[in-house]
């Protein structure tokens, strides 16, 4: 697979541009899915653990 888009012929100006390989666009979104799935966790465990420290607090009144 080329990582360099080769210009073609016949054309005004050629560019040509490098892009990332599908490998580690695929593996980065991976990554980012992964760290949002943990926050999600221990945002809902912080949570559940102060409506159960306000239970208890309630329950001592």
């Amino acid at each position: 697979m080329d990582l360099v888009k080769v210009p073609q012929r016949g054309g005004r100006g050629a560019v040509c541009s490098v892009s990332a390989t599908p490998a580690d666009s695929v593996s980065s979104l991976h990554q980012e899915l992964t760290m949002a799935d943990l926050a999600f966790v221990t945002t809902t465990v912080a949570v559940f653990a102060l409506v159960a420290l306000i239970a208890r607090g309630v329950a001592k009144l």
